[in-house]
């Protein structure tokens, strides 16, 4: 007896439906059925995108240094980019932070690296713990507070 499944190429792997995988680009139409009783559609979550993870580990960072130390945090301006410009870093290694010193017209800088991070973070959880670690560096080194004093939790050695 054969399979009534079309094979392509002879191999044995079936094709796709063409309204399930058109030309592979992912599922076709709903993917839950509209609610039995009130025939509303089912809305379901998504994926939160690279941008709101990073911003979301860098509000849960600042939160949580301003916490031990809220007059650090409260004198440095903290921002996000998403790569670093033209600076002269070119050691053979990309940045993840800047820390610019504070001047008669602007306070300190700390900037965070979108890009550089999230391409050296595994995981999401990773993605905080490194976003942290960057953070509390780049601020010791403009403060001259250590490590221990902006965060004296930390996260182990056994994290991400």
């Amino acid at each position: 007896m054969t399979d009534p499944t079309p094979v392509r190429g002879g191999y044995g792997e079936p094709v796709p439906s063409k309204r399930r995988d058109r030309r592979g680009r992912g599922l076709r139409g709903p993917l839950a059925w509209p609610n039995h009783w009130t025939d509303d559609p089912v809305p379901l979550p998504r994926r939160p995108r690279h941008g709101e993870l990073f911003s979301t580990a860098v509000s849960n960072s600042v939160a949580r240094l301003r916490r031990h130390q809220p007059e650090v945090v409260d004198r440095v301006t903290i921002g996000v980019e998403e790569v670093p410009g033209d600076a002269p870093w070119a050691t053979g290694q990309v940045p993840l932070a800047a820390a610019i010193e504070a001047t008669v017209e602007r306070p300190a800088h700390v900037v965070l690296y979108r890009r550089p991070i999230e391409h050296r973070a595994a995981t999401t959880r990773g993605l905080h713990i490194l976003v942290h670690r960057t953070l509390v560096e780049q601020l010791a080194a403009l403060t001259g507070h250590s490590v221990a004093d902006l965060d004296p939790g930390g996260f182990g050695d056994t994290d991400d």
